[in-house]
């Protein structure tokens, strides 16, 4: 089992509409990126979302990869999600701006993509049926890898076209590609996401044993495919939740017992009206439940009650690891954590350290990513011409270019 963290640039109240604090939250996504690179932590997931105040403020995720590839050495940088919409981002510039993320972060990228969770968001590009993403996403997601390989790409399709012969560059930082990945909001998602042959992102606001069905659906899923979307088989589950682990017992389940996480799960609930509720269904603005408020008489053993059922983890790192055996036990690859709103900035530091020095030491015993691995069996798709090939001659080029003719 391998682990990351997930950065979405929340930034809860008047934060949100003040220039410098926006900035200095944001800042500080990225150190903590470049924090858990230093101790195990594997992967770093971005959130790409526009116009949902508060929420996200992550709009341009790739100029943040980009910054942070450049002062680390590890950690693999990975798109949470791409949306592939053409009305929001056409084919073309996503396939462009996976392969230069592919070269600037030294094949550390990871492409996850997805066809949008809110209509609000969708709106934005005056995207105003949602459903229709579906077959965008479907579309799109099975001619991307074509332009990473074609040098003559042309397409015509029903959500977008290429009508006449173009090179899609820079291609991939070969051999292979990046990792391909896709959202699952929805449970037959995760079958979907197995027959192609790509990892499955999932978001849990439920019991953890309540996905073991879905995750068993991927597995049988993706044993079965022979013919996977890229050039190789990303046989990954993902799966979100929320930690507070620390040394100190005492300070991390008063942590968790006065958190208000539960006001990002009611923006949650709010934008995101392709995915299912969490369980309590609270919408912003009404306010959000906190642990010790609503546990009665024993707030410590609602809170163990709590995290028995997968909701959150929390306590020391010998808790903690007891704690993610759930998740390896319902077949979860690789467990990501949403930064914890409820800590101070050097608390959540603190934590990235303890967690990525005494948690994932016991998961995960290979320095080197699966991902890395499976690009690893990458074999070529397609021609890497789709038409004829014209025979020009050129006499002479540039004394420096980097290789020469013939």
């Amino acid at each position: 089992m391998e682990f990351g963290i997930f950065l979405n640039g929340y930034i809860p109240g008047p934060a949100a509409h003040h220039s410098p604090s926006e900035h200095t939250a944001l800042m500080r996504e990225a150190e903590y990126t470049i924090h858990a690179d230093k101790h195990n932590w594997k992967y770093a997931w971005f959130g790409e979302h526009h116009g949902l105040t508060e929420y996200s403020h992550m709009s341009a995720p790739e100029v943040m990869m980009s910054y942070i590839a450049g002062r680390t050495s590890y950690i693999h940088l990975c798109s949470g999600i791409n949306n592939l919409s053409p009305r929001v981002n056409h084919p073309v510039r996503n396939a462009e701006r996976a392969a230069m993320l592919d070269h600037v972060t030294g094949n550390r990228y990871e492409w996850g993509t997805g066809r949008g969770a809110g209509s609000h968001e969708l709106a934005t590009f005056n995207v105003l049926d949602k459903n229709s993403t579906k077959s965008e996403w479907e579309e799109a997601v099975h001619e991307i890898p074509r332009m990473w390989e074609q040098i003559d790409y042309s397409f015509e399709g029903k959500h977008f076209t290429v009508p006449t012969p173009h090179n899609v560059l820079p291609k991939p930082n070969g051999p292979g590609h990046p990792p391909i990945w896709v959202a699952c909001g929805n449970p037959p998602t995760f079958a979907r996401a197995g027959e192609l042959g790509i990892g499955a992102i999932a978001f849990n606001f439920e019991p953890i044993f309540n996905l073991r069905g879905r995750i068993d659906s991927y597995k049988q899923a993706v044993a079965d495919c022979t013919e996977p979307l890229g050039q190789f088989l990303n046989d990954n589950v993902m799966m979100t939740n929320a930690v507070i682990c620390l040394t100190d017992r005492k300070r991390a389940r008063e942590l968790a017992l006065d958190s208000l996480n539960g006001y990002l799960v009611t923006m949650v609930n709010m934008y995101h009206d392709t995915m299912p509720q969490s369980l309590d269904a609270i919408v912003w603005p009404n306010p959000p439940y906190v642990i010790r408020e609503i546990a009665g008489d024993d707030p410590e053993g609602f809170l163990d009650d709590l995290i028995r059922g997968g909701y959150l983890l929390c306590g020391t790192p010998d808790e903690v690891i007891s704690q993610v055996e759930n998740y390896r036990a319902v077949g979860c690859d690789q467990l990501v954590f949403g930064v914890p709103s409820a800590m101070y900035h050097d608390e959540v530091l603190e934590m990235l350290e303890i967690f990525g020095q005494h948690v994932i030491p016991e998961f995960d015993k290979d320095p080197v990513h699966s991902t890395t691995r499976a690009r690893a069996t990458a074999k070529p798709k397609y021609p890497r011409f789709n038409g004829p090939v014209p025979d020009i001659t050129v006499p002479r080029i540039p004394a420096n270019a980097l290789l020469p003719l013939g």
